[in-house]
């Protein structure tokens, strides 16, 4: 069956803003589970790896919505682990897209506790630092940058907005997957944060609230939506808005073929001469591109006019 025939079957994704505690808390509830299986799809990732980059889009398209106008957020999960980095660009209208450097990485699952079985994504994205970077549409970027605690992705962003943002926070992101066919079972996430001013008897009954909360990958596995998840932790809340998500990417054969032309004229002439041709992979969605060689030739002579 084709992505597209895929997809078709799920419900839309988005998010939910809303304030709780009279103000003093804001949170942020999101069903991911069709931008996630999007990626998977794109990418043909491995349970283990949808896991870490379908919690990462998820986190990412919350954050996304965090900003003003049209900032855009880039969110780099760096650490030493088997996959590599993970790459998510989010922007405030809930578009999110990204990627991991190596896709297809193969590990054992194990069951915790609780019955549950686990995937071992803590292992797979390792030591390292995530960095969040803001584009304010200047010409510098904002940001900041946190040592990776647990490679489980929420507990790491969770320690990034206390310590680089001085936002006290609870982040969470889950994602299920079918191991068999590696389809996307659910995904989903909340972030919560403090506002500043807070009174102690609100910091403590949301400390209360949060830790009844089951773990966001049963709350997604029940199918809870944004807004159940929210009264969870938020009992009556009130509602700021609804904002659709969805994994789209900004490539186009005009931007791959400037970063053709980038690669300089002789580059180019060994395209035609050696292959025929050229053919230029999306990192972020994998979209192929192919350009025939009068399509090359042309891109040549734009090089030899900027050289």
């Amino acid at each position: 069956m084709k992505r597209e025939e895929l997809l078709a079957q799920l419900k839309d994704d988005y998010l939910v803003r809303a304030l709780g505690f009279n103000g003093e808390v804001r949170a942020f509830a999101i069903r991911s589970t069709k931008t996630v299986y999007e990626a998977q799809l794109r990418h043909q990732t491995t349970p283990v790896v949808t896991a870490a980059l379908g919690r990462t889009l998820t986190i990412g398209a919350m954050m996304g919505t965090m900003q003003k106008g049209d900032t855009r957020v880039t969110l780099k999960v760096e650490g030493d682990g088997p996959i590599g980095k993970i790459i998510v660009d989010a922007d405030a209208k809930g578009v999110v897209r990204g990627y991991v450097s190596r896709p297809r990485v193969e590990m054992d699952t194990y069951v915790n506790a609780d019955g549950l079985t686990k995937l071992k994504v803590g292992e797979a994205v390792g030591r390292g630092n995530i960095s969040v970077i803001k584009d304010l549409g200047l010409r510098d970027f904002v940001g900041g940058q946190s040592p990776i605690q647990t490679g489980e992705i929420s507990e790491d962003f969770t320690y990034y907005f206390a310590v680089s943002e001085q936002s006290p926070s609870v982040v969470g992101a889950g994602v299920l997957v079918y191991p068999e066919d590696e389809s996307v079972i659910a995904a989903g996430g909340l972030i919560v944060q403090l506002m500043p001013g807070a009174s102690e008897e609100t910091i403590a009954a949301l400390e209360k609230r949060v830790g009844a909360l089951k773990p966001i990958s049963i709350l997604v596995g029940e199918e809870k939506t944004p807004e159940e998840m929210l009264e969870l932790v938020l009992g009556d809340y009130e509602h700021l808005d609804t904002i659709p998500v969805s994994f789209e990417c900004t490539c186009d054969r005009d931007k791959l073929a400037t970063a053709i032309i980038a690669l300089g004229p002789d580059e180019i002439q060994a395209m035609i001469d050696e292959d025929g041709g050229a053919e230029a992979v999306c990192h972020f969605c994998s979209e192929h591109y192919h350009y025939d060689v009068p399509e090359l030739e042309e891109l040549r002579e734009k090089s030899l006019e900027r050289a």
